[in-house]
């Protein structure tokens, strides 16, 4: 286990669970060979909670052959990466029916935690569980089609508890435009936010709900950027600079974070970390180490922390699920990182932000 208490970005074992094809009817309180996290494996890697995303997939049931064999031919690789186009959008009915009944879920976690679990809504609140052991969760909601154009619907998710939504994810919405799974490709790849996702980022700010960048393009980056009051901050994003995946931060957007006291974190999907962009050859955590080191020495060890994508993507091979970061951490040490850097990456800068973001 850890010595320091870790605090996480993203993950998506909401869905995981939710979804039975993909977690197996697995419970979040048994230990499971399934997926990345449960609660007992996060007890013994030091993981002390994190972002709990509520994704709205593509589809909602199992491909057909007919559906897996299409979306083979729409992945075109080329010598040197590949390009997918991007998924069609969500009907925002769809969404919100799909994110109530997932966003459910974690609150039937909480409520049979008999007190291990708790959905945090204030950074009073984080600090506490991460000081008491109890596991720490934060809504939020990934692609904000659940959000209806006159923000009723943030209005009441915000009551429930969610406290952190990204504008986009890899799809168009009413709001913005993400990125799409392609490589090399920059991340400017298309228009800016809509008046509609001018207006979100307001109302977001107004609630004190964070904006996730994460997915989101380069001019919608620059458009929250003018707009938002809030330190900007990408939950599970690399550095472009190392691997050009669109779904990674230029320099640039990477100093803009640091100006406005954000922060990065770091994904561990070995498709976002590899140079080569490549997601299926066997890779090293040495390479989470490799974007950490290249981003807290280009803007600071207060702007850099954890967004492992735990459970919704291809981990390195030598961090098979939460249970490996006890390693990542050990590696770190030996990069020269010492106690005080490592509470700032595994918990501090998120506090921090959230405290700013949130208020207390």
């Amino acid at each position: 286990m850890s010595d320091f208490p870790i605090f996480d970005g993203h993950n998506d074992t909401l869905l995981n669970l939710h979804l039975e094809h993909r977690g197996n009817g697995r419970s979040f309180f048994e230990r499971s060979e399934v997926g990345h996290i449960d609660l007992p494996r996060a007890r013994e890697g030091g993981l002390a909670g994190g972002f709990f995303a509520v994704f709205t997939p593509n589809r909602r049931r199992p491909a057909t052959e007919k559906e897996k064999k299409a979306d083979a031919e729409n992945f075109k690789k080329t010598k040197k990466g590949y390009k997918v186009p991007l998924p069609d959008p969500i009907r925002h009915k769809d969404a919100l029916r799909f994110t109530t009944a997932v966003a459910t879920h974690l609150f039937e976690i909480e409520k049979a935690s008999e007190g291990q679990v708790k959905i945090v809504r204030s950074a009073k609140e984080l600090r506490k569980c991460l000081r008491d052991g109890t596991f720490a969760a934060i809504l939020h909601i990934e692609g904000a089609e659940a959000i209806d154009t006159n923000y009723d619907a943030l209005h009441i998710l915000h009551a429930a508890g969610l406290r952190s939504l990204g504008l986009v994810w890899s799809r168009p919405t009413n709001f913005g435009h993400g990125v799409p799974f392609s490589f090399p490709k920059s991340p400017d790849t298309g228009p800016g936010l809509t008046k509609a996702g001018k207006g979100l980022v307001r109302t977001c700010n107004e609630l004190k709900v964070m904006i996730d960048l994460s997915h989101l393009n380069e001019k919608g980056f620059w458009d929250v950027a003018k707009i938002s009051d809030a330190p900007l901050v990408a939950t599970h994003s690399n550095a472009h600079a190392l691997c050009a995946s669109p779904r990674n931060l230029i320099d640039k957007q990477l100093d803009a974070i640091k100006e406005t006291g954000g922060m990065v974190g770091i994904n561990f999907h070995v498709g976002f970390l590899r140079e080569d962009g490549r997601f299926k050859e066997p890779t090293s955590l040495t390479e989470i180490v490799r974007h950490l080191v290249y981003i807290a020495e280009r803007i600071g060890i207060d702007h850099v922390g954890f967004g492992s994508d735990f459970d919704g993507a291809t981990m390195p091979h030598d961090l098979a699920d939460v249970t490996g970061l006890p390693r990542l951490i050990q590696v770190l040490q030996e990069h020269g990182f010492d106690k005080a850097a490592l509470k700032k990456i595994t918990h501090e800068n998120w506090v921090r932000v959230l405290r700013q973001t949130w208020g207390e």
